[in-house]
């Protein structure tokens, strides 16, 4: 009973402090969130709070206020993630459908998990590593002169020019096109190049300007450019924590120049389709403790690559992964749905 109060207590002080930017005294906590005992009791439970670690006092008359400690315990007994409001829902919905192709789709989820969550929004651009071919299509452009239209799971679509000396004639165009797309779609790129590869080098005929084809999907399935990609949106809403600037909000400034170190702090976000939690101390570098991460992977089977938020550790966690799961879960049905 006494631990179930204790918690109880640390949830409003998590909440009270996210809310106003103050430390939360006792009265205060009676007052607001109707704890049904008495201010004394309420003191005993945040002393004993903060003997455990999971509340600091900043000044001697002060209220308390979370530690790192307490915002992990908080986050960690979350028996739901705060569901969006239908309005909340729409508004994704709504922006995120009117994406035309895969910049855009990225570009937009920064804004709208920026503007949802108040914080600085990260998305990392697919990874064409994981990625299968969903199709290739072969456009012929004057009889010598082709289009080769290579489209990915993860949204991406390639397009390259191929030039060929001979005509090539519509029944032969078919050919190709059925025996390219036999090869390659539904495998991941690096056994779609390898199947590729092997028809032009067997012993079956193959159409005119099939080796040329598959040079061309072979090269444009090998850029890896867009796995080291991020998109950032919503730095401004870094001005809120102006009294941190020294402690938070110019590590993580500088931190957002290096698309390194923003790779390293999404981690393993892709894994199992959760929404990861890292809280201050929990992260990969030292000078950014004072910097939270809420992160997910999104794509088929959560596997695409990953997207999430980064700001000061006073943040409305419950809000914050509520919006990282739904914006992830609208990316994801949008490239499934191509």
């Amino acid at each position: 009973m006494q631990e179930d109060r204790r918690l109880a207590v640390l949830r409003a002080i998590v909440e009270d402090y996210v809310a106003t930017e103050e430390p939360v005294g006792s009265k205060a906590l009676v007052e607001r969130h109707g704890l049904n005992v008495s201010p004394a009791t309420i003191r005993n439970d945040m002393a004993a709070l903060e003997d455990e670690g999971y509340l600091a006092q900043p000044h001697t008359s002060a209220g308390r206020v979370p530690t790192d400690k307490g915002y992990r315990l908080f986050v960690d007994r979350l028996t739901t993630v705060k569901p969006m409001s239908s309005a909340e829902r729409r508004a994704i919905s709504t922006f995120l459908d009117g994406a035309v192709d895969l910049d855009d789709v990225v570009h937009r989820s920064v804004r709208v998990l920026s503007q949802l969550t108040r914080q600085v929004a990260v998305v990392q651009y697919p990874s064409l590593s994981r990625s299968t071919v969903r199709h290739v299509e072969i456009v012929s452009l004057t009889p010598t002169r082709l289009l080769l239209v290579l489209i990915l799971s993860n949204g991406r679509v390639e397009q390259r020019l191929v030039e060929h000396d001979a005509e090539i004639a519509g029944e032969d165009l078919t050919a190709l096109r059925s025996r390219v797309n036999r090869a390659a779609t539904g495998e991941q790129i690096s056994q779609a190049a390898t199947a590729l590869n092997a028809v032009v080098d067997g012993d079956e005929p193959t159409p005119p300007a099939m080796a040329a084809v598959v040079d061309a999907l072979v090269e444009a399935m090998s850029d890896h450019r867009s796995d080291e990609r991020i998109a950032v949106g919503g730095t401004a809403n870094l001005a809120r924590f102006g009294d941190n600037f020294e402690s938070a909000v110019r590590p993580l400034l500088e931190a957002l120049e290096e698309q390194v170190v923003l790779l390293k702090l999404l981690g393993e976000a892709t894994s199992g389709g959760a929404v990861t939690v890292r809280i201050g101390a929990e992260g990969p570098y030292e000078e950014l403790s004072s910097t939270s991460v809420v992160a997910t992977g999104y794509g088929p089977d959560d596997a695409l690559s990953s997207l999430g938020i980064v700001g000061p550790t006073r943040m409305d966690y419950p809000s914050t992964m509520a919006a990282v799961r739904a914006v992830a879960r609208y990316v994801s049905r949008i490239l499934d749905e191509g």
